[in-house]
């Protein structure tokens, strides 16, 4: 059951991408001609990645992956949509910066890839797609150097109880924060760069990962916590009411309280002891 959930989501993602790469949110011209598509939380929290080697998981059309090259990271982005990959290749010759994309579910990575590196990195609406969190912190583990970091800038899942049709300025909680293995289905009508566009209606399914399942998942591989942080923004307009802050972040009313809405993690591999 779990490869068709996969599969619709591929479909999804796969159909979201003709939309995507024409959009003013993703402004893939101005990426062209050289403009910045890391948020400045990642840039200063990853910090300098000149000669290193990074993995970018779930990279969607690789924005951030060629980003991180532009940088000076050796860097590789994967992603299970065939589609997005396709662009991601196009874009990597067009702009000539050093970037590898690989098509693949990140569960099957290890069938495509056989290195290690200083970086795995994971940005925003990532792990809502994926599952098994316990198989996704063992690819993690496998792909990173000793001495290397994990790093991911994440939607907070405190954030996705809230129902995001209720109108009024009021946190009305509609979806549970813990979930069972069973994800949670709907029809796709729309993307988010592009509300007002149509699309083919697709069935989407996403799981919803507590903190603790996240963090513990990562600790049972190995990895040491370095640093967790929760920010009171986000990047999307989550809730109807939510207004853009100076900064284009998506913030609550002022007479409203501040509640997590993004996340960031960074998360090392030890050496090994050696006797």
């Amino acid at each position: 059951m779990m490869n068709e959930f996969f599969e619709a989501n591929k479909e999804l993602w796969d159909a979201k991408v003709d939309i995507h790469k024409d959009s003013e949110f993703y402004n893939v011209k101005g990426f062209i001609e050289g403009k910045e598509t890391l948020d400045p939380i990642e840039i200063e929290e990853v910090g300098d990645v000149t000669g290193k080697s990074l993995l970018h998981l779930q990279c969607h059309f690789g924005l951030d992956t060629m980003s991180w090259a532009r940088r000076g990271a050796k860097a590789v982005g994967v992603d299970f949509s065939g589609e997005a990959i396709k662009l991601a290749c196009a874009l990597a010759e067009r702009t000539g910066l050093r970037t590898k994309f690989i098509e693949s579910n990140i569960y099957d990575l290890p069938e495509y890839l056989d290195e290690q590196f200083d970086i795995v990195f994971t940005s925003e609406g990532a792990i809502m797609w994926l599952n098994d969190l316990e198989k996704w912190a063992e690819i993690i583990s496998q792909f990173l150097k000793p001495g290397g970091f994990f790093y991911i800038r994440e939607f907070h899942p405190f954030g996705y109880m809230f129902d995001n049709e209720c109108e009024e300025p009021v946190l009305k909680v509609r979806y549970p924060y813990f979930h069972g293995k069973e994800p949670m289905g709907y029809i796709s009508e729309n993307t988010y760069s592009d509300p007002a566009k149509k699309m083919e209606p697709k069935t989407a399914y996403e799981w919803n990962h507590s903190i603790s399942r996240i963090i513990n998942a990562l600790t049972r591989v190995g990895l040491r916590i370095e640093f967790f942080n929760e920010f009171p923004f986000t990047t999307f307009q989550d809730l109807p009411f939510m207004i853009k802050n100076p900064d284009g972040r998506y913030v609550l009313p002022d007479s409203m309280v501040e509640i997590p809405w993004l996340f960031s993690l960074k998360a090392s591999k030890p050496y090994p002891h050696t006797h």
